[in-house]
């Protein structure tokens, strides 16, 4: 399909769902769905989605309320509903709820339907919502964030680094002297929360190592992983802080806006607010992608992974369908409102995106300040990488196993040996627990 069909097609899309002629099928009179999803960090992303919703469901007879909490209450509150058997009617997430997967609808339909509409999907969104090992869709992925290095210009180039660090010997190198000649540390976090974990991950596969492989199978104890975690103890000892054992989702934003970070793995929220509160500190924010390491570079997403309850159905399961469905053939609009936060999982649904990273709608300086993320989103991956995200990979996570290693090493409780032995066989137990389930694949 030539360029100029696939936006012809992708105006008409458009058009269609988000101004229905009268011809348009409407459904039938009562037809009711509600919505739980988090409170954006992009604060007018939720004026605009909550609008869009409204206009949506006056459009297609249907009646459409959404509740927004905070992130981290979002996967006990899915699964409390399907406990209960009732609840939201779509779910959206920002990791992957595959251990819930006996209790969810399986979207195969609006999946391949998605595909055929807006061409193929990033490989890193397929992979949170898949669970190859059923065979089975068990969400839809129409956007990510993802994680990128937010720097301070000016501490880096008096450091003899005026791109920021490329790479994770610079970080170290860098981020030492910085803190050496400052205070001000390095902010990548060592705590039980998603931003570390995502930022641990990326510092562990640029290392070579994983907590899986492509199959499946638990490889997290190898000399590849104690090197990353050797690494990362180091960074802590040298350019950081204690306060990284403590942070939450929202500590590497603060630390940024505040100027008390030199260096955090974010997506753009941070550098976003920033930009609201002081125009030219924003300016004296770089970004970078993933940085490199041994075996290459790979930076983490949060993937938006909707997902719909085993216990809707008739009427409310097919607006639901359609209300997916019709998101994301308007995720122009979404990755605009939300200040180019979401990025869409199809490429071809947001043809403005590449001019819009080399000419920031928002005001940046300089304005291509954001044209760096499309080297960033060639190192894109998912958080089970190189695997698919399943019901093994959520435990692990929910664990929070990996940054636990982390802290042992960098408070001198365990070497990184003992650390990472310890914690592989912890790993290996909860896949073989899942494979026997037969929701993960491979082999023990």
């Amino acid at each position: 399909m030539t360029s100029t069909i696939r936006t012809l097609m992708m105006l008409l899309i458009s058009i269609a769902t988000a101004a229905p002629s009268a011809a348009q099928e409407r459904f039938p009179d009562g037809t009711e769905i509600s919505l739980l999803q988090w409170s954006h960090f992009v604060p007018t992303y939720d004026e605009w989605f909550d609008n869009y919703t409204r206009d949506w469901g006056a459009a297609n007879n249907v009646s459409v309320t959404v509740d927004h909490v905070n992130f981290t209450e979002l996967p006990t509150s899915l699964a409390a509903e399907i406990d209960a058997g009732q609840g939201h009617t779509i779910i959206e997430l920002p990791s992957s709820p595959a251990s819930l997967v006996q209790g969810l609808r399986d979207l195969s339909d609006i999946n391949s339907q998605a595909q055929a509409l807006f061409g193929e999907q990033r490989h890193h969104c397929k992979a949170v919502t898949y669970l190859p090992s059923v065979g089975v869709y068990y969400g839809f992925s129409a956007g990510y964030a993802l994680n990128h290095g937010n720097y301070d210009i000016e501490l880096w180039a008096a450091a003899g680094y005026p791109q920021g660090p490329e790479n994770y010997e610079d970080l170290l190198a860098g981020g030492r002297a910085i803190f050496e000649a400052t205070g001000i540390p390095v902010g990548i976090g060592i705590s039980p929360e998603i931003d570390s974990e995502i930022a641990n991950r990326e510092v562990i596969w640029s290392f070579g190592g994983s907590v899986q492989d492509a199959d499946g199978k638990a490889v997290f104890n190898s000399p590849e992983t104690v090197a990353a975690v050797k690494y990362l103890a180091q960074l802590q000892n040298e350019a950081m802080t204690a306060e990284v054992f403590g942070w939450t989702g929202a500590s590497n934003n603060q630390a940024l806006v505040a100027g008390e970070a030199s260096f955090i793995l974010n997506p753009d929220s941070a550098y976003r607010s920033l930009q609201r509160i002081d125009r030219s500190a924003a300016a004296n924010i770089g970004f970078s992608p993933a940085l490199v390491g041994p075996a290459g570079a790979f930076g983490g997403t949060h993937a938006f992974i909707s997902v719909i309850p085993a216990y809707v159905e008739g009427s409310q399961l097919q607006a639901a369908n359609k209300f997916l469905l019709d998101l994301a053939a308007n995720y122009s609009e979404v990755t605009y409102h939300s200040e180019l936060f979401n990025l869409p999982c199809f490429p071809d649904a947001v043809p403005e995106l590449g001019s819009w990273l080399d000419n920031d709608p928002f005001g940046s300086s300089p304005a291509n300040k954001f044209a760096v993320l499309k080297t960033a989103i060639d190192r894109a991956v998912n958080f089970g990488y190189p695997g698919y995200s399943n019901p093994a990979i959520a435990q692990v996570y929910a664990e929070h196993i990996i940054p636990k290693v982390i802290a042992q090493v960098a408070l001198g409780e365990a070497t990184a040996e003992e650390a990472v032995a310890a914690a592989g066989a912890r790993i290996a137990e909860i896949f073989s627990y899942w494979r026997s389930l037969g929701l993960v694949g491979g082999a023990d």
